[in-house]
This record gives structure tokens, C-alpha cells and sequence, in this order.
């Protein structure tokens, strides 16, 4: 099964604390899983500031970000594939980002 992890982070942490977090990345966190066959795609994000959303109702609405009133932001995407949610889990327990952020895992369902 397909699973999404979403590299969240808190957008308000001190300065010198986001800056060791992007100079630690996710360290040797995407060959390995590379290696194993589990990690199909990782993306980073830039901040929600830098956002487009677009919104169609009677017309096309365009509005720049950002969009939520959270200091949580996401800042990468990975797409993974797991037998199950229990090894969806240790796979994000294992990303540098889950020491200092948080990872939100989702099932992907295709059409």
C-alpha cells in the first residue's frame, strides 16, 4: 500500500534551531530508504508564504499564501510503499524530521 508521509515543522522555532534543521536535512534518511525500495518519491516544499491557492466558484479565485493560522507547516512530501500502516510507521519514526517535527502519514487511494 501507498502511504504519504508530510514532513510537518514548527514554523515558529527560533532561528538558529530551523537552521540546524534544513543543515541536517534528512541526512542518509533518503538513500537508505532508496536502498530498501520503500521511498517511490521525496519532495521538499518551500513555506506556506510562498503558496498559491486557487479556488474555482463562479470564477477562478486566485489568493497568495499562507493559508492556515498554524505554526505547523509542511515542508516535504515522501511517498512510500508499505505493507501496512504498522510499517508505514516505522518508516517515519526513522526520518531525522520526526525528532524535531512531526510526520503525518495518509493512505493514498488511486482512482
Amino acid at each position: 500500500m501507498k502511504y504519504v508521509l508530510m514532513i510537518r515543522y514548527d514554523s515558529e522555532a527560533p532561528e538558529h534551531v530551523r537552521r540546524a534543521q534544513n543543515e541536517a536535512g534528512c541526512g542518509g534518511w533518503v538513500e537508505e530508504m532508496t536502498a530498501r525500495g520503500v521511498l517511490e518519491q521525496c519532495v521538499g516544499l518551500d513555506p506556506s508564504g510562498e503558496a498559491t491557492m486557487v479556488r474555482v466558484r463562479d470564477e477562478v479565485l486566485i489568493a497568495d499564501g499562507p493559508f492556515a493560522e498554524t505554526k505547523d507547516q509542511i515542508g516535504g512530501i515522501n511517498l512510500i510503499e508499505a505493507a501496512n500502516l504498522e510499517e508505514a510507521v516505522r518508516i517515519a519514526a526513522e526520518h531525522p524530521s520526526a525528532r524535531y517535527g512531526m510526520i503525518e502519514i495518509r493512505p493514498v487511494y488511486s482512482p
